[in-house]
């Protein structure tokens, strides 16, 4: 969103620095190969690290309005992916990764060592497929209705049964993530579905763990597994029409 909403005039660069900085204490930018560090002027890993600012001037020379996209893949739901390739094999091990159409880029995000977040930068010049649009509001109650459907078959698995301290747990979670900063203009539909997603990822990762001397069987494991996959697929679809909407209203917006 900060990258979009810098490409079009609307964010200054030094806010997108400080809006990633909660997320690592240092961010690295490589290139992947040599192809990519001849579109982008950027260093192959063998070589010293350059950082966002580079990242982002490269962006600029290469699409000045261009747009950024999400994407979030996981086996069995590739959405948003280019064809096979370094990118697409290196976003899906990560489960994210960040494709910039206009400038046939796309970068990868990685920890590298404590504290340091990496940037790793493809070329990405095969045929996109086109964004996966889903409406914000279907999005949002898409995930508001898996939550709702999976309830009971989670209780029946035991898993939404009362455990001491899983409130808690959830709250702890939230509070680890790193603390958010949105650009001006943000749309409150976005945020709003963009905290819910969160808030149920948190609940996911609590219903993801067996209480104390109660490992569930090889059967019951796998109809947890069952059961919670349609809320892990609703999450990504959600995180992925927010963050849509975000770029699509922030590319738009007036220049700072």
């Amino acid at each position: 969103m900060w990258a979009s909403a810098w490409l079009a005039g609307a964010a200054a660069p030094d806010d997108v620095l400080d809006a990633l900085a909660p997320w690592a204490d240092a961010h690295d930018v490589v290139a992947v190969d040599d192809a990519a560090a001849d579109a982008t002027d950027l260093p192959l890993p063998t070589r010293p690290p350059s950082s966002l600012t580079f990242l982002l001037a490269a962006l600029r020379r290469a699409a000045p309005r261009g747009q950024a996209r999400l994407v979030l893949p996981v086996a069995g739901d590739i959405r948003g992916l280019p064809g096979p390739g370094a990118f697409s094999d290196a976003a899906l091990a990560a489960g994210e990764g960040i494709l910039f159409p206009d400038a046939g880029l796309g970068a990868v995000p990685g920890i590298v060592a404590d504290g340091v977040l990496r940037w790793t930068v493809h070329v990405v010049r095969d045929q996109l497929p086109p964004p996966d649009y889903v409406p914000l509001n279907h999005a949002e109650f898409d995930l508001r209705d898996q939550v709702r459907q999976s309830a009971s078959v989670l209780t029946s698995l035991g898993v939404a049964r009362h455990r001491p301290g899983v409130r808690e747990e959830i709250a702890a979670a939230l509070r680890s993530r790193p603390r958010s900063m949105w650009p001006d203009g943000m749309p409150p539909t976005s945020l709003r579905v963009l905290q819910h997603a969160d808030e149920v990822d948190a609940i996911l990762a609590a219903a993801s763990v067996d209480e104390p001397g109660g490992a569930l069987s090889a059967s019951a494991a796998s109809a947890r597994r069952d059961a919670l996959r349609p809320i892990e697929t609703a999450v990504r679809v959600a995180r992925r029409a927010a963050v849509a909407e975000a770029v699509r209203v922030l590319a738009t917006s007036p220049a700072v």
